[in-house]
């Protein structure tokens, strides 16, 4: 059976009080992609002097994105869980602005699955963060 995106998506960011804490709202989810995005907040600022975001709400956005990739992937069966993410930071995001990380589960294996992850503010030629990882798949039932 078909994974309903938007039943899908709603449910994923209600199940993660720190993805509700965030405000983190999904923007699109289909077989292995998704994209989601964390509206600028200064409850998460990192440096006051400039007002940009921490890089752990940045973190936290990537991770969340690429958990939601594997779980609408059509041969994930379930849940799923970060094994290993690498997150290398190009440049801080522009405050006051919205950031959006779109990832892919771009290979899923019967255990893992590997994810490729961008994270942009308004600027979506010049990114944010990057990152690749790996997530546990359920076998289908």
């Amino acid at each position: 059976m078909a994974k309903d995106p938007d039943s899908f998506a709603d449910q994923f960011i209600s199940a993660l009080p720190h993805a509700r804490a965030l405000g983190l709202r999904v923007v699109q989810v289909e077989a292995g992609i998704a994209e989601i995005e964390m509206p600028y907040d200064s409850r998460f600022i990192g440096d006051p002097q400039t007002g940009v975001i921490a890089g752990g709400a940045v973190s936290a956005l990537m991770d969340t994105c690429g958990g939601a990739a594997v779980m609408s992937h059509p041969k994930n069966g379930g849940g799923t869980a970060t094994i290993d993410l690498r997150i290398d930071y190009m440049r801080s995001a522009t405050p006051g602005q919205t950031i959006r990380a779109r990832a892919e589960a771009y290979h899923v294996t019967r255990s893992v699955a590997f994810v490729r992850a961008t994270a942009t503010d308004d600027d979506t030629d010049n990114p944010v963060a990057t990152a690749t990882g790996a997530f546990t798949v359920e076998g289908k039932v």
